[in-house]
């Protein structure tokens, strides 16, 4: 798309805001509603796309993907309403017979830019919000997921007027030519590198942004921690989507006196979820391109394998891989692995774990396996993170009711549900 067609798209979305249109929240509902249906019709199409793009099983597309954007699109046509009245406050006697209340206000024109990893989920999650707060929205998916990005411009395409919502594919230029505009509202999903330039772009107008990104997600297993529970929930999370999850567990760091043992347990469930040879089995996806493929495999220091460690490049999978007497000082350790390499660290005291993770970058997630309630609140107290589990990973953001969000350099601001809503709004503070 060329650089004179994304301007006229950002100025007629300005325009079509400033009538007013996008205010009454029937229309937000109609919008939300015409959307669900518009996925429901297209669904095995969007199966499709993500098997095409990411290997994913029709299954894992639902669970991780299609299920949780209808989740939320049930969620917030059920509580829009709710979220976009008036709110009354006290007003001091001072100001006596006077009225005070907040007024939640969209923010106007706002730019989504999601990532290839869950590139339906990504794209739609956030526009959901934008919709329900008022917004029109321009939504940039990844070049990466190409197959996944036409099925998203030909849904928003028959479901809104593009001067309330539209879709703008490409590459790197269009993303530096709508990063040079305008907008109300930034919204990016992606790298930690990537999500500096978003905001380096977004301070010359002063623009807002929310900048959902990644880092080095710590699973912390402690010594009273139920092993066989542990190694079954590491690694369905760690294995997702071939380690390609944001917040998967990035390494395991455990109690020196249980690695052995949670090591053996993690091995016997990846052949019960993969089968002994994971690379034959039709539901386990693959690397999303050629040099994310190589990257991880450079990663991979096969004197430190102790399982998996085989590879297929023709079909860019790499098998479920654990790593033994791994150090912070590899290369393994040095950038988040976004792929299914597992590395295995061990400390001596919990306080040496805390310790160590807080003197890293702050991760989007955390979890902490255990059976004493004491030490899982040390390390929840303790450390600084986004969010995460105790004794289990990921689940933490399938829900609508809390939101999700990074912390530090693992990103700023949140959504889903109330949550995403507040982040595309702006609350007026108003005195009657």
């Amino acid at each position: 798309m060329t650089e004179t067609e994304i301007k006229e798209i950002v100025q007629k979305q300005r325009s079509y805001f400033y009538t007013g249109a996008t205010l009454p929240v029937e229309k937000r509902l109609d919008a939300l509603k015409k959307l669900k249906t518009c996925i429901q019709k297209y669904e095995p199409l969007i199966n499709e796309a993500l098997k095409r793009d990411l290997g994913k099983s029709n299954f894992e597309s639902y669970m991780c993907e299609v299920g949780l954007v209808l989740s939320e699109l049930s969620y917030m046509i059920r509580h829009t309403p709710s979220y976009a009245k008036e709110k009354t406050v006290l007003t001091p006697l001072a100001q006596f017979a006077s009225r005070s209340y907040k007024k939640p206000s969209p923010y106007g024109v706002v730019l989504v830019m999601s990532p290839w990893n869950y590139p339906f989920l990504l794209t739609i999650d956030p526009l959901i919000d934008a919709i329900a707060a008022g917004n029109t929205v321009v939504l940039k998916p990844s070049a990466y997921s190409p197959h996944t990005s036409r099925v998203i411009e030909t849904i928003i395409t028959e479901c809104f007027d593009p001067r309330y919502v539209a879709v703008v594919n490409g590459g790197r230029a269009e993303n530096n030519t709508l990063l040079n505009e305008h907008f109300d509202y930034i919204f990016f999903t992606g790298s930690q590198h990537v999500g500096r330039e978003v905001m380096a772009k977004a301070s010359v107008h002063l623009t807002p942004v929310t900048l959902e990104l990644g880092g080095k997600s710590p699973c912390i297993v402690e010594k009273s921690a139920n092993l066989k529970l542990a190694a079954r929930r590491i690694v369905f999370g760690k294995y997702l989507n071939c380690g390609q999850t944001c917040v998967a567990p990035d390494y395991i760091y455990c109690d020196r006196e249980i690695k052995d043992e949670l090591i053996r347990q993690i091995q016997k469930q990846i052949r019960k979820q993969f089968g002994s040879t994971p690379l034959n089995n039709k539901n386990y996806g693959k690397i999303i391109n050629e040099k994310h493929f190589t990257r991880i495999c450079n990663l991979i220091d096969p004197s430190k394998v102790v399982c998996g460690g085989d590879n297929n490049p023709g079909a860019l999978q790499i098998a479920p891989t654990v790593m033994d007497n791994v150090t912070f000082g590899d290369a393994v350790m040095q950038e988040e692995i976004f792929g299914p390499v597992l590395p295995v660290l061990a400390y001596d005291s919990l306080d040496e774990a805390i310790e160590k993770v807080n003197s890293m970058a702050h991760p989007l997630a955390l979890y902490i396996f255990t059976s004493d309630k004491e030490a899982a609140e040390k390390v929840t107290s303790h450390c600084g993170f986004g969010g995460g589990c105790v004794n289990d990973t990921i689940i933490h953001l399938a829900t609508s009711e809390m939101g999700f969000g990074g912390f530090g350099e693992s990103g700023m601001g949140s959504y889903h549900g109330k949550d995403g809503f507040h982040t595309f709004s702006h609350y007026k503070s108003i005195v009657d």
